[in-house]
């Protein structure tokens, strides 16, 4: 896979911008696991090839097992989730394929059950996060693990 259009080279200014509000969210109250399904899921449901690869990685390297790693395509269905994962993982994907109407109030509710206000907004900002880097990375077509050394992926050793 050949890369079309290099945004870390012609916007680097705007690629910093993005990568501050990621740091930032490592800094959030968010929980790491959440963090790493989130953007793991809406990856796959944007089909985007380097990131999917990428947060497979980090979430590896955090501790994530592997098999729920695989389970997060069949999340509904796997009893390898708790009930505030799932939680973050029906908003990522109903924020992610937004329908006519919305987000409904089920939806929400569930949320708010699990979630806070502020831990609401900042989940919101991580699906809002990862889906604007998926968008990025999807035009571009970058290699997957084109930047595992620069960003120590390949301690993951996932070959």
């Amino acid at each position: 896979m050949t890369s079309r259009v290099n945004h870390f080279k012609n916007i680097p200014a705007l690629v910093k911008t993005l990568g501050d509000a990621t740091a930032a969210l490592g800094k959030s109250s968010l929980d790491t696991t959440i963090k790493h399904l989130v953007d793991l899921r809406a990856s796959q449901l944007n089909q985007c090839a380097f990131c999917v690869d990428m947060h497979v990685k980090e979430a590896k390297l955090h501790g994530e097992r592997e098999l729920r790693l695989h389970h997060v395509a069949i999340w509904r269905e796997s009893p390898l989730f708790t009930a505030k994962e799932k939680a973050a993982l029906a908003l990522t994907e109903a924020l992610t394929h937004l329908g006519d109407h919305g987000i409904d109030e089920a939806l929400y509710n569930e949320v708010r059950a699990h979630f806070s206000e502020v831990e609401t907004s900042e989940l919101t900002f991580c699906i809002a996060v990862i889906n604007t880097w998926n968008r990025l990375m999807v035009l571009s077509q970058m290699t997957p693990g084109a930047l595992d050394s620069a960003y120590g992926l390949d301690r993951a050793d996932l070959r």
